[in-house]
């Protein structure tokens, strides 16, 4: 049922399934690209969106649009980021966060990556019960139960491959986009009320509620390992043009996407505005209730339906994707796979307990409570998965010269700050009414304590330790110089070898070293320096018994060799040893120079050493130094 496995692949069984390489003209070759930002729109216009849109309409008119709007720039960024991942680096961002990140930290990361999963199946659980209701009138309990039925067509779907899926997809947005459609027709909106939605406003604690509860079901954190996985299913060119290609046309295929989303989203906020909010309905907060609603304000019987209709278009295709995004997480963190039936049934069941608890102890009424709190749960979650995608696509090491411009690193941040900051305030204003409550213990106000304490610890580790680890890396390479392609290995051919001689013991190992490199292929250069005080006076105009001896003892070590089969040619030269040996070896074109180091310490090392560090820094042949 489950089984360890080591493959890179993200969705391997649709992975580069669809060939984006073959030669297509026009439309042809877009629409190789495009599906995946579909399947990751759904996530968009999900069920948990509705609840935080009628609430928003309902109770504050236009005046959230703004924050929809907000929320889909932030959502285009982040995706085209996400994709940005899969695309250049073929990972989607949960093996990336595997590859960096130490085990607790992933531990933690995929727990809450499983915690989102399920805050966004229970939405999906929640309004499809409801728009069963709405049609059939079954009661919610039932049709929260049914919901488990989804698992087969998942399967169906994915039998089928990629790409039908996509199409799938594709139409319940098309009902959905649609049905919303034929209602804002229907509302006829105040077009200018609607522009001034657009223009930011204060928010009030109720507000910042919906505000935040908006922004968790429109930037979706399982979105994010969506779609860096999603679109790995397109084999493309790993040449720098065909990832631009991919790069571009994908971008596309999210502004296409995202923005029909959005339309969706605030179709629904617009017609709660026009509808309820305009007409005194400003308690509306129930997707039943606006179902019931929706008739007599509108005048339509064909309004409700359709409104119905869309709302389980909108909870199934949430759904599929969703259990898409569960197998990646799994996969990514734990390099775990199970069955796809039975990781979309545990799914599916971890969404239900809730759903059917809430239902049976505190009845129908208060579900739409429980999707908005699902959509905040989500929010909560966002952080943790935007910081380390922006940490990611910034990474020239990783991402080369496809990583992201400074100007769109800041844009990225200033997101991840506002997302951190609204959702730090929100847990702030909550925390602060628990321990300031008599009727809550000590133990849950502890547990609270350690809870906040647990989410600061993992959220300055997730942002700060990708950012010590490049620092320590530029250290190493400051330390020990970047590393060097070895391209061109060849030199130029050694001819002639010098060897620095003293006439000591150590002559013998000195040529023996020369010989060794060069064997009889090279010639020999011998070489002395004469340092009798007459050398040092008169030079070349020597003749005393140390220079006539140096120059016997140099012809003998040249004719032994001459004798042996090798070419030699041996040089005098007098007063300083260091300008002597240089110039020598300069006059004598010299390839190699070998010196001897007697391994002096103390002062000697101090007086003897400096020949040899004066001689290399001023040849720029090889030196070779042998301890004799």
């Amino acid at each position: 049922m489950t089984q360890r496995f080591h493959s890179d692949q993200s969705l391997s069984e649709v992975h580069e399934s669809v060939d984006t390489t073959a030669p297509r003209k026009g439309w042809r070759r877009i629409l190789a690209y495009i599906g995946p930002a579909y399947l990751v729109s759904v996530g968009y216009m999900d069920p948990g969106n509705w609840a935080t849109d009628l609430q928003g309409g309902a109770q504050f008119g236009y005046k959230l649009i703004w924050v929809l709007l907000m929320s889909n720039l932030m959502a285009l960024l982040l995706q085209s980021l996400s994709a940005r991942l899969g695309i250049v680096r073929r990972r989607d961002l949960a093996q990336a966060n595997r590859e960096v990140y130490p085990p607790l930290v992933n531990f933690c990361l995929y727990i809450l990556a499983e915690l989102a999963i399920a805050a966004c199946d229970l939405a999906e659980v929640l309004g499809m019960a409801i728009g069963i209701h709405l049609l059939t009138g079954l009661p919610l309990i039932w049709g929260t139960v049914i919901t488990v039925l989804d698992t087969f067509l998942f399967l169906l779907l994915q039998r089928y491959g990629i790409r039908k899926m996509e199409a799938f997809i594709i139409c319940l947005v098309a009902i959905i986009g649609g049905s919303f459609l034929f209602e804002i027709f229907l509302a006829q909106p105040n077009m200018g009320a609607v522009a001034k939605g657009f223009i930011p406003t204060a928010l009030n604690n109720q507000a910042l509620y919906i505000a935040v509860g908006i922004i968790g079901a429109t930037v979706m954190p399982h979105n994010l390992y969506l779609h860096s996985a999603l679109v790995q299913t397109r084999k493309i060119s790993s040449d720098v043009l065909g990832i631009k290609r991919a790069l571009k046309y994908n971008n596309i295929d999210s502004t296409i996407a995202l923005n029909a989303a959005f339309f969706v989203n605030a179709a629904i906020l617009v017609l709660a505005a026009s509808v309820f909010f305009n007409s005194g309905h400003t308690q509306v907060a129930k997707i039943q209730d606006a179902h019931q609603l929706l008739q007599p304000l509108l005048g339509s019987k064909l309004a409700p339906i359709l409104f119905a209709v869309a709302l389980i278009a909108a909870g199934q295709s949430s759904t599929l994707t969703g259990t898409l995004a569960g197998q990646i997480v799994m996969e990514g963190y734990l390099q775990l796979r199970i069955n796809p039936w039975l990781r979309r049934l545990l799914t599916r069941v971890i969404a239900i307990v809730p759903a059917v608890v809430v239902i049976l102890l505190y009845g129908e009424e208060k579900v739409d409570d429980l999707l908005v709190f699902s959509q905040v749960i989500l929010s909560l979650q966002l952080g943790f998965a935007v910081i380390p995608l922006i940490h990611f696509v910034s990474d020239k090491r990783t991402m080369g010269q496809f990583a992201i411009r400074w100007h769109v690193k800041l844009i990225a941040w200033l997101v991840a700050v506002i997302l951190v900051f609204l959702n730090v305030r929100l847990v702030g204003e909550e925390a602060w009414k628990v321990f300031n409550s008599a009727e809550i213990g000590w133990v849950w106000k502890a547990t609270l304590a350690m809870g906040i304490l647990g989410f600061i610890w993992l959220f300055l580790t997730m942002t700060f330790l990708p950012i010590l680890q490049k620092r320590m890396q530029k250290q190493r390479v400051t330390l020990h110089g970047e590393t060097v392609t070895l391209e061109n290995l060849s030199i130029k051919k050694t001819n002639r070898i010098a060897v620095a001689l003293d006439f000591s013991k150590s002559d013998q190992k000195l040529i023996a070293h020369a010989v060794a490199q060069g064997h009889t292929e090279v010639t020999y250069i011998l070489l002395h320096v004469v340092e009798s005080a007459s050398a040092r006076y008169l030079g070349e105009a020597s003749d005393d018994d140390e220079t006539r001896k140096d120059r016997q003892r140099l012809e003998n070590y040249a004719s032994q060799l001459q004798e042996m089969g090798y070419k030699v040619d041996a040089f005098i030269g007098y007063r300083s040893r260091v300008k002597e040996i240089i110039r020598i070896v300069k006059e004598s074109e010299a390839d190699m120079l070998v010196m001897g180091a007697h391994r002096h310490s103390g002062l000697k090392d101090y007086i003897f050493g400096e020949t040899i560090e004066d001689v290399r820094h001023a040849l720029p042949i090889p030196v070779l130094i042998v301890n004799v």
